[in-house]
């Protein structure tokens, strides 16, 4: 083994090397990932990264994929119910976090689950969490819950030492369940939280407000945010109507709080063509996303069975297609095609146009 892993442990090992087959996955899946703020990391110590959570499972793999840091997940417990995804989800560090849809019953297991959390922030390591406490498709901040709070003072409860950094991060989709999709990853400036943390009471709740309208402020700034009230579909609309490009954070906060929008020019997809030899080249596992995506009972997650998919079957695909054409022809055939597989793909997901969202939310 080279001398570069062996301060790994095989567990680390594995985490790094799927981290690397999923983002060279989602650099095929997305057409543009934005990545601002990356330096505000701290490349050492406990990290708690706090992100806004639009779109299912996709979402950690965006994030994990672009920071820095080893890190560990806490995602709902539903995603765990088979014994093997389990083991496997575990390997990856992800851990389940039970909610009362999940039974009274289930919640009782969050106190074995934070007591994990507290163990790996005391070993200077990276837990990510979503702190809204579930995920919504709606371009707005929602409430944090009191999971996150519990977290990172019952740490500080337990290790008076230790000291937690918190790294507010926004994920914000040019249209999201829509491939190929433009994304925006906006790492905010760090939270100390001991300077929030009252250790004579740490179930004070004016110290849990003010700090969770510290990361609550962030994420506002760090993602669209659009305010969630008897306007949101207007605003949403005249964005949608403007060509907005959502990934253009600033400035579409910017439009929301001045409500002065400006519509951008509408650009022609000349790739479009290229789409139809793309999924005449992918048929099979192209028609098995669009059925698979038929059949999800949430609208978040269609993003994240399109994403495995394609990760992993039409990788799979491609290589048995290549083979069988070298099979039936020659070496120089097949590679042929399976170059023009990978730059086929490649020119319709990174230059195609990106619509903005066509229904409300």
């Amino acid at each position: 083994m080279p001398k570069a892993f062996k301060k790994y442990s095989l567990k680390t090992l594995w985490y790094l090397l799927f981290k690397i087959y999923i983002k060279i996955g989602l650099f095929f899946y997305t057409k543009k990932i934005k990545v601002v703020g990356k330096n505000n990391v701290p490349k050492k110590g406990a990290v708690l990264f706090a992100v806004n959570h639009p779109n299912g499972l996709l979402d950690p793999l965006i994030v994990a994929t672009n920071t820095p840091r080893v890190s560990h997940f806490l995602v709902r417990a539903a995603v765990f119910k088979k014994p093997l995804v389990k083991k496997f989800l575990a390997t990856l560090n992800l851990m389940p976090i039970y909610r009362i849809r999940d039974g009274r019953k289930e919640i009782s297991k969050n106190t074995e689950v934070f007591n994990d959390c507290f163990e790996i922030l005391n070993k200077q390591q990276a837990l990510m969490i979503f702190p809204e406490g579930s995920h919504n498709r709606k371009r707005t901040v929602r409430n944090i819950s009191k999971g996150f709070t519990r977290i990172v003072y019952g740490a500080l409860e337990k290790y008076p030492e230790l000291q937690i950094n918190i790294i507010p991060i926004g994920i914000t989709y040019q249209n999201a369940s829509k491939f190929p999709s433009k994304i925006a990853i906006h790492f905010g400036t760090s939270i100390n939280a001991n300077a929030y943390y009252n250790a004579k009471n740490p179930n004070d709740s004016l110290s849990i407000q003010q700090l969770k309208d510290a990361v609550a402020n962030q994420l506002k700034e760090l993602s669209v945010h659009i305010l969630d009230n008897e306007n949101y579909q207007e605003t949403l609309q005249r964005l949608n109507k403007s060509n907005i490009d959502f990934t253009e954070v600033k400035k579409v906060n910017s439009q929301i709080k001045k409500k002065e929008f400006h519509t951008e020019e509408t650009k022609i997809n000349f790739i479009k063509p290229m789409y139809y030899i793309w999924v005449v080249n992918s048929f099979f596992p192209w028609i098995l996303c669009k059925i698979t995506s038929r059949k999800s009972k949430e609208i978040e997650f269609i993003d994240t069975f399109s994403a495995a998919l394609g990760i992993s079957i039409f990788p799979l695909f491609y290589t048995i297609q290549t083979l069988c054409i070298y099979a039936f022809f020659n070496l120089k055939t097949a590679v042929l095609y399976a170059g023009f597989s990978i730059i086929l793909t490649l020119i319709y997901v990174k230059f195609s146009t990106t619509p903005t969202e066509s229904h409300p939310e």
